[in-house]
């Protein structure tokens, strides 16, 4: 039996687009009706982005503060299933994603409705996910599923590629050396797979165990280096976002904020890893295995 399906997102390069057409075409040959709904700011960002406008949409992306979108309808007023594709910016769901979630007219077609999230990341996705589920829940949605695609290489070279394609605008290799930016071909097209696991759920009985499959195909992986950066820098972000949205002369401490990031990737990071690996990771196994099994689950 043919179900509607409704597609939501936001993208920029056009990455998260491939994405969600890769995993969107079995339903489609199913013969669903899927209705895709690509949002739009009313004040676009720059693409490729410059230093300054990047940083700059910072504080209000930690904040939850959100934009003018364009004017966009829906075709249903009840759908069985809502595919929910997002970013994460600055560790936080992207300003576009986070006021798509809060429209009125998104905000009552969620309510009672299954929902799967899938995001392309460069690699850290937890603490935005974990924030889209509080949203989600807030609005009576079911999370059923969850899908993070990233950018499988060390975190320094994948943190070098992606801001290459940022403010080049070129996914490509860098210098010739570098590996190509952002998630893998490969890996795009897998998604096909995940998709034709959907299909057997939404023609069963119910979204039950569509999560435990999920993580069996390895559609959602928690890293534990990444994991754990990731937890520390968050609450940090949101330090900084409450000083830097309080002044009224933000420049200087946009900068200042920039070179934080740069020193504590490069420099602090790695440091307090190798302390972690010495001193307390091997004690606390219990600890993190529960952390992973929180971040790639659903509730």
């Amino acid at each position: 039996m043919s179900k509607k399906i409704l597609v939501i997102y936001y993208t920029q390069s056009g990455q998260l687009e491939d994405i969600l057409n890769n995993f969107t075409a079995p339903l489609v040959d199913a013969g669903n009706t899927v209705e895709k709904v690509r949002v739009h700011v009313a004040k676009d960002y720059p693409f490729p982005w410059n230093g300054k406008a990047f940083f700059s949409v910072m504080p209000d992306c930690v904040q939850s503060v959100p934009t003018e979108l364009k004017p966009f309808e829906l075709k249903e007023s009840k759908y069985d299933l809502i595919i929910l594709g997002y970013q994460a910016w600055f560790l936080s769901p992207s300003i576009p994603v986070n006021s798509i979630l809060q429209a009125p007219v998104v905000r009552s077609v969620l309510k009672d409705t299954p929902v799967i999230t899938i995001t392309g990341a460069r690699n850290m996705w937890i603490s935005a996910m974990q924030r889209i589920k509080k949203i989600l829940k807030e609005a009576g949605a079911k999370l059923v599923g969850s899908i993070a695609l990233f950018d499988k290489h060390h975190n320094f070279i994948s943190f070098i590629t992606i801001f290459y394609w940022m403010f080049k605008g070129k996914k490509g290799r860098w210098l010739n050396i570098f590996p190509m930016p952002g998630v893998s071909e490969a890996d795009i097209n897998k998604t096909a797979d995940y998709g034709r696991t959907v299909q057997q759920y939404i023609n069963g009985t119910g979204f039950d165990g569509l999560q435990d499959e999920f993580i069996r195909q390895k559609a959602i992986e928690v890293k534990y280096n990444l994991m754990f950066i990731e937890n520390k820098a968050s609450k940090i972000f949101a330090v900084w976002a409450r000083i830097i949205s309080k002044k009224k002369k933000k420049d200087a401490w946009l900068a200042a904020f920039k070179y934080y990031l740069l020193i504590a990737l490069f420099i602090a990071a790695p440091i307090i890893l190798t302390v972690d690996f010495i001193f307390f990771k091997p004690f606390l196994g219990a600890r993190i295995k529960r952390q992973k099994e929180l971040y790639s689950g659903v509730n």
